[in-house]
């Protein structure tokens, strides 16, 4: 919380203050904020600045002067989206080492994790924190405070490569640094850490690290059960054997389709890398490309990662010796809206291009607001996109007794899924569950022997909000995620299930216990 050290710190004068204050008082009495910073100018020109008035506004409530006033912070909170899916998120990368892969398409940068480059917002915080994930996720969490958004559910997510590449003793490391930030106290032992931040103020409600599908075993995911991980992103690229082999990739679409069901298996989420404009590829191969991701993988959500020339891949020769052509804008912003639509209501599209500086791309597309420009081509045409995400409720307030219940269900490789949906009458969903119906029992792992069902995510949308904090109209506290559990547990039943495990974060397991489920080795387990 700040104190007045840390307003001086930031060099925020009295005469900000002051401005600040009358600014959040016109707030309490109802102004708008465009109202409030007119009526209430700094004495050399210019407007009060969002950050100075969430500190101001921190102050106040530190000090006892102020009531927490939830609806308040709402207002002056700067980027309100970096939250508004109902968790904020932590980015930390792993230290520079090489992989396993030998892709053409990879910048190589001997200061960064293989794929990074130093200047990538999310790299360049690493980069400044010497890649300790100690430093990195208080330095992000303080500039989460410093903006006014909640830090009270983390995801944490690892990136840097192939998390599979580091050995195990790093692995374990950096993920018990990772939490002891959280927590705010250094831990003897990973275990000692998870166990500290079941009851900590922030909390990890996700943990993710990316990998290869050629790196998927079941020894492996066993593992990264026992590091807390719930979800897994992987580099697919292509569904074409003939691209993968031409692009390097080092791994085949078979090897891509055992990862993802072994991934479902276990109640992982998964997260799919798919990237058109690979060296052979072309407009048309891409399109049909995509459609096969839904014939067997399906992932849950999919990052659409174009490929994009840089001076310090080995694409950049094959290039310059014509043989290889990048899309134009104009093309990658047609081709995405053609396949927009093509995508089933249960994923979500978290990104479409990646964040590289333009100043690295040799030829092709150097925009990064790929996303807005593709939603404008499909409004343009009348289309809309599906996807979670596009559908999410974000901030809207929630009426409970206006959602209808969807059961979305469709058949990957060896499982039945059943995407769970609270929908508002206009197509926007306000919480979602994932439930597996495994097509075989996993003897292997215990909690998972017999007859026993997966719930692989439970996920309810808003303003992310503090532990036990209530916000009227709120999707996160109409008690969705109970009846989402109620139902899946009937969906179960109803199929001859007797067991139904959650692969929990180490964050939400008092949640489930306080609904029935008990602690197992590795999941949160319910007789049913």
């Amino acid at each position: 919380m700040p104190s007045d050290t840390w307003i001086e710190d930031h060099q925020i004068t009295p005469e900000k203050i002051a401005a600040a204050r009358a600014v959040l008082e016109d707030l309490r009495r109802g102004l708008d904020l465009l109202q409030a910073t007119h009526r209430h100018p700094l004495p050399g020109g210019g407007m009060v600045a969002k950050h100075v008035l969430v500190a101001v506004y921190r102050q106040l409530v530190a000090s006892g002067e102020w009531e927490e006033d939830e609806g308040l912070l709402a207002r002056i909170r700067m980027k309100p989206v970096r939250s508004l899916s109902g968790v904020t998120t932590v980015t930390v990368l792993t230290e520079p080492r090489s992989c396993p892969g030998t892709c053409i398409f990879c910048p190589e940068d001997a200061r960064m994790p293989k794929s990074y480059l130093p200047d990538e917002p999310g790299a360049a915080r690493a980069y400044q924190n010497a890649f300790d994930p100690y430093r990195q996720v208080c330095s992000r969490l303080e500039a989460y405070q410093e903006i006014g958004h909640p830090t009270h559910k983390i995801e944490l997510l690892i990136l840097g490569g192939t998390w599979d590449a580091y050995p195990r003793q790093y692995q374990e490391w950096f993920v018990r640094r990772c939490f002891d930030a959280l927590n705010g106290q250094d831990s003897p032992t990973l275990e000692a850490a998870h166990r500290m931040n079941e009851r900590a103020a922030r909390r990890n409600v996700g943990l993710v690290v990316e990998t290869r599908p050629d790196e998927i075993t079941l020894q492996t995911l066993v593992w990264l059960r026992q590091l807390g991980i719930t979800k897994v992103q992987m580099g697919a690229q292509s569904m074409d054997d003939r691209l993968l082999a031409l692009n390097r990739r080092g791994h085949t679409v078979a090897d891509t389709l055992r990862a993802c069901a072994l991934l479902r298996a276990l109640g992982f989420k998964i997260v799919l890398h798919w990237m058109p404009n690979l060296l052979g590829a072309t407009l048309e191969s891409d399109r049909q490309d995509f459609a096969r991701l839904w014939e067997g993988c399906c992932p849950d959500e999919i990052k659409i990662y174009p490929t994009q020339l840089l001076e310090n891949s080995p694409l950049f020769a094959y290039w310059q010796r014509g043989e290889y052509a990048p899309y134009t804008t104009e093309q990658l912003i047609g081709l995405i809206a053609d396949l927009k639509p093509m995508i089933p209501p249960y994923c979500r599209v978290n990104r479409v291009i990646r964040d590289i500086p333009a100043r690295h791309v040799v030829a092709g597309n150097k925009r990064t607001s790929l996303r807005q420009d593709v939603l404008a081509e499909l409004a343009r045409r009348g289309q809309h996109c599906r996807c979670v995400r596009c559908r999410e409720v974000r901030g809207r307030a929630v009426v409970a007794e206006t959602l209808r219940l969807d059961d979305t269900v469709y058949k990957p490789l060896n499982a039945e899924e059943h995407f769970l949906s609270f929908v508002t009458p206009e197509d926007k969903i306000a919480a979602y569950l994932r439930l597996s119906l495994p097509g075989q029992s996993l003897t292997e792992v215990a909690d998972l022997s017999g007859r026993t069902a997966m719930i692989r995510e439970l996920h309810v949308y808003g303003q992310a909000l503090g532990f036990g904090s209530e916000q009227n109209g709120a999707a996160q506290h109409i008690g969705l995620g109970t009846v989402l559990l109620q139902e899946a547990e009937r969906i179960a039943s109803a199929k001859g299930f007797r067991k139904l495990a959650v692969i929990a974060a180490v964050g939400t397991r008092l949640y489930y216990e306080a609904r029935g489920f008990e602690r197992g080795d590795l999941y949160m387990v319910k007789e049913i």
